[in-house]
């Protein structure tokens, strides 16, 4: 005989306003940690709120409906837990906002067909795991999950905006036009725009595939890439400027230390920051660090060099947060006078946007830049293949676009390669033996 374990989630409602039409809260308690509060879209006179039973006064007959509702509501949200929680579904706020206007009928279930762009986004973060990523495998990264949660967003601002509810096939040039100018006016820069575009033309090819309706424009809909016109990254000056650097701060040292590894591994902020005594392996005679990366599961292999021998001679540096680092980052660099006034783009807390301007290098600086520093100094030094092994890029252009480079900065090396080539033809001519005639 089966024994039956019930959920011990609970659900509780709560108002967290006085004012005249407070909104009324769900918080789910699911487990130690995991804890969400998200609004009903339902709302109520604070004094006709029990806070014994948490629950309207039932007063009236809208009150009794409204604790009605309530109820149904409970019970449908605990049910959704258990077959969530049977199909290894993550349970998070974004997934209590959707089952609670899932309830209210404000969206449509993703497994049905819908003509809707939010019930199409929703449907593509639904079946990530299940999805082809860029590389041919299955399953969308954690990073892809997030962009298109974030589209999700600020597709129902704009609606909101506009006051409107978009279809799939109205994604069409007119959109583009009026969605680039919202974008532009919340500051946005171009680059995050195209690239929101591109995701939108995504989702639309994927409802297009289920049987929605597109728009006949949907193949001029396209997200152009940006050429990186602001390289940020420390030239070898500024990182031996750091490393001559002293720091008296113990969290300032641990995130020099951070920085000159970043420059030598070539990896993003948070597989740099996972490294450890873990990652370091022997294999055939060689010393390597070794890791996947977060991004696309890649394994990566880095061979050892002089100055990662004793950069790491008593260890790897205590681990911190991707937010300690790029804060302290931008310490480390103004104390060792990386200040060079450069063109880019740098966090507004007023706007929440990032904005273009120049700055002191040193307040640009974030944990990223790193990557490109090893990517940029070891172009031309090393195989362009061997770096994008490290780096983790698939394709050349992109690797070009991320350090600023084109293809006709291969003339430089080519022309360079064609010297060294007649040098060394030069040389082999001059030491050829001329034989002599023999006398006597």
């Amino acid at each position: 005989m089966f024994k039956i374990i019930k959920n011990m989630a609970t659900i509780k409602y709560q108002l967290q306003s006085k004012a005249e039409n407070a909104p009324i809260y769900l918080r789910l308690s699911v487990k130690r940690g995991l804890d969400l509060r998200r609004k009903t879209g339902l709302s109520i006179n604070p004094k006709d709120w029990s806070d014994k039973t948490r629950l309207p006064k039932e007063n009236n007959p809208t009150n009794k409906n409204l604790t009605s509702k309530l109820r149904s509501l409970k019970n449908s949200i605990l049910n959704d837990l258990n077959n969530a929680e049977s199909n290894g579904t993550e349970i998070n706020g974004y997934w209590l906002s959707y089952r609670i206007d899932l309830y209210f009928d404000r969206v449509q279930e993703t497994g049905a067909t819908s003509n809707l762009l939010t019930d199409n986004i929703q449907r593509v973060i639904t079946n990530a795991p299940l999805r082809k990523n860029s590389r041919g495998g299955i399953g969308l990264s954690k990073s892809r999950v997030n962009a298109y949660k974030g589209l999700y967003e600020l597709i129902k601002r704009y609606e909101k905006a506009k006051r409107l509810k978009l279809k799939i096939k109205d994604i069409d040039l007119k959109f583009v036009n009026s969605f680039s100018a919202y974008m532009q006016k919340q500051k946005y820069n171009n680059g995050n725009i195209q690239k929101k575009i591109a995701d939108i033309k995504t989702v639309c090819i994927d409802a297009q595939s289920n049987g929605v309706e597109t728009s006949v424009q949907l193949p001029k809909v396209t997200g152009i890439r940006i050429k990186n016109d602001y390289i940020l990254y420390l030239t070898e000056q500024e990182i031996e400027q750091i490393e001559q650097t002293d720091y008296t701060r113990q969290a300032l040292a641990n995130v020099k230390k951070w920085l000159l590894l970043g420059t030598m591994v070539g990896q993003r902020g948070n597989d740099l920051l996972n490294l450890n005594e873990d990652n370091i392996k022997h294999r055939n005679g060689l010393k390597l660090i070794e890791l996947t990366q977060q991004k696309g599961n890649k394994e990566v292999v880095i061979p050892f060099s002089p100055k990662m021998e004793t950069l790491l001679k008593y260890g790897f540096p205590y681990k911190i947060s991707i937010q300690k680092l790029n804060k302290h980052l931008k310490d480390v660099c103004r104390l060792a006078e990386v200040n060079t006034i450069t063109k880019g783009y740098k966090y507004n807390k007023e706007t929440k946007r990032r904005t273009l301007g120049e700055y002191p290098k040193y307040e640009l600086i974030t944990s990223h830049d790193l990557r490109r520093t090893f990517a940029t100094n070891y172009y031309t030094k090393m195989p362009t293949p061997l770096i994008m092994s490290i780096t983790g890029h698939v394709k050349e252009e992109t690797f070009l676009n991320y350090i600023g480079k084109t293809s006709h900065d291969y003339t430089q090396q080519i022309a360079e390669y064609f010297y060294k080539l007649s040098a060394v033809v030069n040389n082999e001519t001059q030491l050829k033996i001329v034989k002599t005639k023999k006398i006597g």
